[in-house]
């Protein structure tokens, strides 16, 4: 336990500059990726308010944490609470609530894995709950990239087939 509390502070969870506009990036991502999630949710789901409140409420605090985080790093540690609200609400839709167009099925459990891979690379990668091997130490390395595109490749590709249906 000593160890664990001795150990430096990530550079994720630190003022470090060269981690700042990463923390933008997604912040700005956050706001885009997040609020269609929830226009869809609403617009194309028989799920109830509650999920639309969660997928909201992640909508909402997600960018504003991380904005926020830019002048106090330790904020990211409540980066818990909007992940845990958008995760918990795609579970519930993933459970219940999925459409009956296959296309757009696929399409919500695809965003539900992206976004669940994302929420697993912050506990990971940046809390440091588990060992992080050396090839993922670095943010800014290829394998953690790798990592990023495929979180990315997996909300878009989920968002587009979500809304496949709209377009016809």
């Amino acid at each position: 336990m000593s160890a664990v509390l001795r150990r430096a502070t990530p550079i994720e969870l630190s003022a470090d500059r060269r981690f700042a506009g990463r923390v933008r990036r997604l912040a700005a991502t956050a706001v885009v990726a997040l609020g269609l999630i929830w226009a869809l949710a609403v617009t194309t789901l028989d799920a109830p308010p509650l999920v639309g409140l969660a997928l909201a409420g992640g909508w909402l605090l997600m960018p504003t944490i991380l904005f926020a985080s830019l002048t106090w790093p330790v904020a990211r540690y409540a980066l818990v609470v909007p992940a845990s609200l958008v995760g918990l609400a795609l579970l519930a839709i993933g459970w219940a609530w999925l459409p009956d167009d296959p296309i757009a099925a696929s399409g919500w459990l695809l965003m539900t894995a992206g976004i669940l891979l994302g929420g697993w690379m912050g506990l990971w990668l940046w809390y440091r709950l588990l060992p992080v091997p050396r090839q993922l130490d670095d943010p800014f390395s290829p394998a953690r990239l790798s990592l990023i595109g495929v979180h990315v490749a997996l909300i878009v590709m989920g968002i587009l087939l979500a809304a496949f249906p709209l377009l016809g």
